[in-house]
């Protein structure tokens, strides 16, 4: 189904192009993709916040997008064999299973888990000294879960494997999720939770997002996460990596399932003083309404020519500044490690207010 598209204020043709605005409707692919509850939230954030939540770009077509978006730049190649994140896991490997937790086994907790593939070798090593329990894949993005999945079962066919779509920044894991019904086990069985892929710095709201995460373990589990470190005021407004290709295909596909014209708008990439981050913004050449319709909703969005909307946000941490939010939310740094770029840190952190 085609987004549908109508135009409002007759005008001369010396100044329709500066007073014309346009009405478009998502497309059905759009409502297809996302609930209520999140057409809902989208709009709110575009109303108040102007920004579409990066977490909705992992869901549908997003979700091809990201995957061949991984599968292109990050998998390690010939000519390409550092994965970050890959390296990180290896270095940190004895750390993060150690025997500190007295846990005789491990589940694995991926929260983003996007195609599984960074914790492939991770988890092969667990195997090989028997203390993985249970592999569990969370993500908000149903069609990447099913990716995750014929990839893990592929790879270890005697593993358990779960997995559930959750959103990280709305609620804490639930203990059903995680299998906890059992006191005793509980007391055999650590929690490895891993929040890979810098994903921590692509959160709207980064402080809930570890709230959630403290308020979903145990005294034995552990915190395991990455994320660039630096300044982002000092960036050098060269796109590379996520900022130029994977917002590039989260552009067209928003552009196209919200209905706004490829002449309407540009793709416009900058530092954000307000959120100290790097943003990648739908900046709109012409008015546009964008009216919601479906489920008993009968809302719209007003956008003037020259505002912006943000798809896309990425935050590096300085330490103290990092330390800070993980102390506010309960979180305690018990090692952590960067690459040998001093590009990118792996963080384990423990709940604070346990005995281990």
């Amino acid at each position: 189904m085609i987004p549908k598209k109508t135009y409002s204020n007759s005008q001369s043709c010396s100044d329709v192009s500066q007073n014309i605005t346009r009405i478009v409707e998502p497309s059905f692919e759009f409502y297809s993709v996302f609930s209520q509850t999140e057409v809902l939230e989208l709009i709110k954030a575009l109303d108040v916040r102007r920004e579409i939540p990066l977490k909705y770009a992992y869901k549908g077509g997003g979700a091809k997008i990201w995957h061949n978006f991984y599968q292109k730049y990050i998998i390690p190649k010939w000519y390409q064999p550092a994965n970050v994140e890959i390296d990180l896991l290896q270095q940190n490997f004895a750390y993060i299973t150690g025997s500190y937790q007295s846990c005789q086994k491990i589940n694995i907790v991926d929260v983003g888990a996007g195609n599984s593939y960074p914790v492939k070798k991770f988890i092969s090593q667990l195997k090989k000294l028997g203390k993985i329990n249970k592999y569990i894949a969370l993500d908000i993005s149903q069609e990447l879960l099913k990716v995750s999945k014929a990839n893990f079962t592929k790879w270890f066919p005697k593993i358990d494997f779960d997995s559930c779509t959750v959103d990280i920044e709305n609620s804490p894991i639930s203990p059903e999720i995680l299998g906890n019904f059992n006191s005793m086990q509980i007391k055999d069985i650590a929690n490895i939770f891993l929040h890979l892929g810098v994903t921590i710095g692509n959160h709207q709201d980064r402080n809930r997002v570890w709230q959630n995460f403290r308020n979903s373990m145990d005294k034995n589990d552990l915190l395991v996460f990455t994320n660039e470190i630096g300044s982002n005021s000092q960036w050098d407004g060269k796109v590379r990596g996520g900022c130029k290709y994977h917002v590039e295909g989260i552009y067209t596909w928003m552009t196209n399932n919200l209905g706004i014209s490829s002449e309407d708008c540009q793709l416009v990439r900058k530092y954000d003083l307000k959120t100290d981050s790097i943003t990648a913004n739908i900046k709109f050449l012409q008015n546009y309404t964008l009216k919601f319709s479906q489920w008993g909703i009968d809302q719209t969005v007003e956008i003037s020519q020259d505002e912006e909307i943000t798809i896309w946000r990425h935050h590096k941490y300085q330490m103290p500044e990092l330390t800070q939010e993980l102390d506010t939310a309960g979180l305690q740094i018990v090692h952590s490690s960067s690459n040998k770029y001093l590009s990118h840190i792996m963080v384990i952190c423990k709940p604070a207010d346990c005995e281990t």
